[in-house]
């Protein structure tokens, strides 16, 4: 199978051939041979499984084609996908797309009507569910909550297939980036987005559900933070005694049975072990390229611009521990995401992270030229673009599956 980033990317195409730049990016990914592996794998794991189970290859090619169709990128990849499997949902899904295009990330906060509803007559109660589902993750993952989920059971999903389609929103919302960025990089010019629509205006009535955890009780954090934060899930996560070896294996670090986070992860095993294959390559291979600081810099942005108090409270400290300049964090963090960070490199860095994150993406040859002039190499700034990318893969399991908590120590 083709490299499915390099193929969006336009990284494979024949008239590139005689620049090379296309040849050039994608040889500067394989700098990070992991990452491009098990992002192949995350593809093939959450589109293509070999046993899909209830969550059918209809279902799955749907909402992918929905989300790249939102995010304007890869629509056309997917839609063709989805049409070999089920071509009778192709017009309502594009319809969708059409009709729940708009500008991201917002908060709309508790008491907001900004929520994107669809036609249950046209898509089935299930899939126009998860297009709710998907469409909340896509532009405002802070507003999500344990009615969300509701929502999702009341359809017919459950606790296994939830976490499964959380994570082929929430990888899609990264691979669509990473490819976007590379492309750019390549010197193409994606095509510019169509004008978008208002933001959404429905309420809907959902309710969480028996197995919903409301989390009533949790302390929330109310602002960011500079120390550590808890994190509980709204979905019960797997007890440890209960993991399968392959579940303990997807964990690639044995300690990690003791996060209620990855046992919750470990119910599509081979999505969470290819994610975090993904993520240790991208954060910690730092063969001749970004400084570790400056991807927990960019991934702290990326948690601020999204609203992902959890995140950004271990990744701003992160950043500090491999030698970034606390007073600038703590700006980021307490003035937001337009603050002076202090140097060329680490806005540069700044500014393409929040264009990674903007949906439609607004990364383009302006932020690669910025970063060029701070001194970083073609693999460095696809450090950026992975970097940014994965954060807003991980932003969304986070801010959707659970919520941020404040130890008693900070309250």
């Amino acid at each position: 199978m083709s490299d499915i980033i390099n193929l969006l990317a336009g990284l494979e195409s024949e008239s590139d051939t005689a620049t090379g730049a296309a040849a050039a990016i994608a040889t500067a990914r394989s700098a990070r041979p992991d990452a491009v592996s098990n992002a192949q794998a995350s593809f093939e794991a959450l589109l293509e499984p070999a046993e899909p189970g209830t969550f059918t290859y209809a279902e799955r090619y749907a909402v992918a084609a929905f989300v790249a169709g939102l995010t304007h990128a890869g629509g056309s990849f997917y839609l063709d996908l989805l049409a070999d499997e089920s071509e009778e949902l192709v017009a309502p899904v594009e319809a969708a797309i059409a009709a729940g295009r708009t500008q991201g990330p917002y908060i709309a906060g508790p008491a907001a009507p900004a929520f994107a509803l669809h036609n249950a007559a046209a898509l089935g109660a299930r899939l126009a569910a998860a297009l709710d589902y998907a469409h909340l993750l896509t532009f405002h993952p802070k507003d999500a909550s344990p009615a969300a989920l509701g929502h999702l059971y009341a359809a017919g999903w459950d606790a296994d297939t939830v976490v499964s389609l959380s994570q082929l929103v929430a990888f899609e919302a990264f691979q669509l980036r990473v490819a976007h960025g590379a492309a750019v990089l390549a010197g193409h010019a994606p095509a510019a987005p169509a004008a978008p629509n208002p933001r959404p205006t429905s309420a809907p009535d959902w309710q969480p559900v028996a197995g919903i955890n409301t989390a009533e009780d949790v302390v929330r954090p109310d602002s960011f933070v500079n120390h550590s934060l808890g994190w509980v899930p709204w979905i019960a996560a797997l007890d440890e005694d209960e993991l399968t070896a392959e579940q303990r294996d997807a964990l690639i670090k044995p300690e990690r049975a003791k996060s209620a986070y990855f046992r919750l992860l470990a119910r599509d095993a081979a999505a969470l072990k290819a994610r975090t294959l993904t993520d240790f390559d991208i954060f910690y291979n730092v063969e001749g390229g970004l400084p570790r600081a400056e991807r927990e810099l960019a991934a702290t942005v990326v948690s601020r611009f999204n609203g992902c108090e959890y995140c950004a409270s271990v990744h701003q400290g992160r950043t500090v521990e491999e030698g970034g300049d606390r007073a600038a964090v703590d700006r980021l963090l307490f003035e937001g995401i337009e603050a002076d960070l202090g140097s060329e490199l680490w806005d540069a860095i700044r500014r393409a992270a929040l264009a990674l994150t903007a949906t439609p993406l607004a990364f383009g040859q302006e932020h690669v030229s910025a970063l060029r002039a701070a001194g970083l190499n073609d693999i460095a700034i696809l450090d950026v673009v992975n970097a940014a990318s994965f954060f807003n893969w991980a932003n969304r399991l986070m801010l959707t599956l659970g919520t941020a908590e404040l130890p008693a120590r900070f309250r």
